[in-house]
């Protein structure tokens, strides 16, 4: 009982605070060394550590970062990012275009490939237009969050519920989807209030078209396979399987070098899954046996509101996909797991607006734009803590 413990408890210790002070040890290195304790202490056997792995989740996500690499490699985020703010002619339109287009794009196609490819392209269009840059970048990531809620390929932690609950895509997305549209309403509302200044102004803004390079072969292409993918989705086919021969098809190509794709592949978020999928499962045989339905009942977790609170809380010490994890030996074993798996996926994605340390999706604008935009911890929660707050409301009252 001891070495488990500890081995679990010093994981996700580095996976709250980031790094192992003294040590160069990020949370990629803590799952590896996690998973490898658990072994080197016999709380699983090899052949039981390589079992715990879901690798429809780790295929499922590769075969989107695949296609997701062809798309932006194309231009072709940009190239409707740049369109639609370019016909915006007042500072509360483009903050709605934003809102749309990020939330709308992260959807389907992970929240952070959105924000990558957003930031730069608002922070030079804000600029250009003396606007306050602060209202249109905080409207990048929280859209980002609020708009991967509603698919299982929005996010990767809603690839691994989807991978883990067997929940089809379309009826993922009708239980989900409607509480992300009224979300990113919200999203514009609340950061029109909280910067009403910037928007009260009446003055029209021309904004000229953004250069964007696109390679039109290669756009072409990718659109029509991401159109084929999720039309394949919404059919009812497998998700991962569909993912991977799209990404597969993809790298079928005499222009495009193959490295330039696997450049754009997070190798260390597969291994941080991988790693952590052996975790929970050693915490889960040596801590958690006979006593995961009395411990579900203690703490209420078939309620939907008590599980949002869990989840918001835990999601914002370690982060969604650990959270995710943890969460896991709980939900399989519940009398509705499907709707506990949905208020999972709810709640996990949408507390990620609560603080800049929310979601990944916040620190890369965060980090995208630091150069020629500072935005404060404090200034991040004006708008963050009320839109999560509410948006987890709405959340829990229309999954009941």
């Amino acid at each position: 009982m001891i070495a488990p413990t500890l081995i679990f408890l010093g994981t996700y210790l580095i996976l709250t605070i980031g790094r192992l002070p003294g040590f160069r040890i990020d949370r990629t290195g803590a799952a590896i060394i996690g998973a490898s304790l658990m072994v080197a202490f016999d709380v699983l056997t090899m052949e039981e550590a390589i079992r715990s792995v879901n690798y429809e989740t780790l295929i499922l996500l590769f075969g989107m970062m695949i296609v997701v690499a062809n798309l932006r490699l194309s231009g072709a985020f940009a190239l409707v990012s740049a369109w639609v703010v370019e016909h915006t002619r007042h500072p509360l339109a483009l903050l709605t275009a934003i809102v749309v287009v990020s939330g709308g794009f992260s959807a389907f196609f992970v929240n952070d490939t959105m924000c990558l490819v957003l930031t730069p392209l608002v922070v030079d269009i804000v600029t250009r237009l003396r606007r306050n840059p602060i209202p249109y970048l905080l409207a990048v990531a929280m859209a980002a969050n609020i708009g991967s809620a509603a698919t299982i390929t929005g996010n990767p932690q809603n690839m691994m519920i989807g991978a883990f609950s067997r929940i089809p895509y379309r009826t993922f997305a009708a239980a989900i989807a409607p509480i992300s549209a009224v979300g990113l309403a919200l999203t514009v509302v609340l950061i029109a209030v909280v910067y009403r200044k910037e928007f009260l102004d009446a003055t029209r803004i021309a904004v000229e078209r953004p250069r964007v390079r696109v390679h039109a072969a290669l756009l072409w292409k990718s659109v029509a396979a991401a159109g084929a993918m999720i039309a394949l989705f919404f059919a009812g086919l497998p998700v991962s399987k569909v993912a991977v021969v799209t990404g597969a098809i993809l790298l079928i190509t005499r222009r495009v070098k193959p490295e330039r794709i696997y450049r754009e592949i997070d190798w260390s978020l597969l291994v941080l899954f991988a790693g952590l999928f052996v975790v929970i499962a050693g915490a889960e045989k040596a801590l958690l046996r006979g006593d995961i339905l009395a411990l579900v009942q203690h703490l209420q977790l078939e309620r939907t509101d008590v599980l949002t609170v869990w989840s918001a809380i835990l999601s914002n010490l370690v982060s969604n996909v650990p959270a995710v994890l943890v969460f896991k030996p709980f939900l399989s074993r519940m009398a509705d797991p499907q709707h506990a798996w949905l208020t999972l996926a709810m709640s996990s994605t949408l507390a990620g607006n609560l603080t800049v340390l929310g979601s990944i999706a916040n620190l890369i604008v965060l980090e995208r734009s630091r150069r020629t935009i500072r935005i404060s911890f404090l200034e991040y929660l004006k708008v963050g803590v009320p839109l999560t707050l509410l948006t987890l409301i709405i959340g829990v009252v229309i999954l009941g």
